[in-house]
């Protein structure tokens, strides 16, 4: 019973400080694309810091064959990456923090809840017609995948409309010129091979975790694994804020939620017994509807730009709210 909780403190701090470096040299080869600060954080940054949910959904079908750990993993990291939104704003210094980055974020936080609900759906409408698919992929698949990459061009084509208010920002940036790009790829490689284990020995130590304590792979799914793959998005973020970087920051978080939806077709794919989501627990849909309702007091908050009191606001109030509700509920239904 230690051991599996040794394991896993070792495998947080192997995915943190992985995290760190990538996020670092992937900041280096995004700055030196010229790309803006939404458009990185969103594609570039959230790519990167997702991968322990890619990994650890792909060792948790392949290796462990438990597509509630991957699914819960999921939707749970989305919520934990939206309460980090609300500690962003919570240690920003200088106002409220949804009121200093670029309304681009609205979009991106819509197009993450259209996705969001599309996984939803899915899953209800699975686990009642099951037999809907092609051949072992569900019918789900091919649309996640079509719609993430029409809202990154929508994405890209609204942030060149729409600059960010911290465009005429004259905030330092680090000098990387004399880093060699090569230099950088291999350091951003090796980092990403940890990240890699990491995230297959996480699936692991999760199914473990479950089988010991008896909590049930949706509810360890969801909070556990959850909490611990979103530590690279949690690190990235908070050193993207203190450089000033805020729409990085934000982008990151959002960014994630939108890729880590389209992990769903990925393991579609490789769980080879069946459409994925015909598989998996209807607790799931509990989680997914706690991060719709989450999403949608983001996007409320970044239009109205919510005022604060002793640095807490309706906005992140009603965020940390919903996720504690959203943790007592998975476990009452694990």
């Amino acid at each position: 019973m230690v051991w599996v909780w040794v394991k896993f403190i070792l495998c947080i701090l192997i995915i943190f400080f992985s995290g760190r470096a990538i996020a670092r040299y992937g900041d280096i080869i995004a700055r030196k694309s010229g790309l803006g600060g939404v458009w990185i954080g969103v594609v570039l940054l959230a790519l990167v810091t997702s991968l322990p949910e890619l990994f650890t959904g792909i060792s948790a079908v392949t290796l462990v064959g438990a597509p509630d750990l991957t699914i819960g993993n999921l939707f749970g990291a989305n919520s934990f990456n939206l309460l980090n939104l609300a500690l962003l704003d919570i240690a920003y210094h200088n106002g409220s923090l949804l009121s200093a980055v670029s309304p681009t974020h609205r979009l991106t936080g819509w197009l993450s809840m259209v996705l969001v609900v599309v996984a939803a759906v899915s899953i209800f409408i699975s686990s009642r017609f099951s037999a809907l698919g092609i051949g072992w992929i569900g019918w789900y698949t091919p649309i996640i995948i079509l719609l993430y990459l029409v809202f990154m061009w929508k994405i890209l084509r609204s942030e060149q409309r729409q600059p960010s208010p911290q465009a005429s920002d004259q905030r330092a940036e680090p000098d990387y010129g004399e880093i060699p790009l090569r230099r950088v790829c291999l350091y951003f490689a090796i980092a990403a091979a940890f990240i890699i284990g990491a995230g297959t020995w996480l699936a692991i130590i999760g199914d473990e975790i479950a089988a010991i304590t008896g909590w049930g792979q949706s509810f360890v799914g969801s909070l556990l694994l959850g909490f611990t793959t979103t530590l690279p998005e949690i690190t990235v973020s908070f050193a993207a804020m203190r450089m000033g970087a805020v729409d990085m920051a934000v982008a990151n978080m959002i960014g994630s939620n939108l890729f880590n939806m389209t992990v769903i077709p990925i393991d579609d794919l490789l769980y080879l017994q069946g459409p994925i989501l015909a598989s998996v627990s209807e607790s799931h849909l509990t989680t997914a509807l706690v991060v719709i309702l989450m999403t949608g007091i983001f996007i409320a908050g970044l239009h109205f730009r919510p005022k604060r009191f002793l640095r807490l606001s309706w906005c992140n109030l009603a965020l940390i709210a919903l996720f504690l509700l959203g943790a007592y509920f998975s476990y009452t239904l694990a």
